[in-house]
């Protein structure tokens, strides 16, 4: 039998509590998993990914390859 899965981002209430809204009737069964979202986005790891790649754009490597 064919199950919906549904993703809510919603933040932690005081003592804990986490209320969200889903397109269930009441009294249906569900099952929940509560997984914490990590803070990091890597966006370091991609800065530094990006501010890299000057080393590759150099003239005299350029000429050397291409007359390889």
């Amino acid at each position: 039998m064919p199950q919906t899965a549904l993703k809510y981002e919603v933040e932690v209430q005081a003592e804990g509590r986490v209320e969200l809204q889903v397109p269930f009737p009441a009294g249906v069964r569900v099952t929940v998993f509560v997984v914490e979202d990590p803070s990091d986005d890597f966006s370091d790891l991609i800065s530094a990914a990006q501010t890299s790649l000057g080393f590759w754009d150099h003239p005299r490597d350029d000429e050397d390859w291409n007359n390889a």
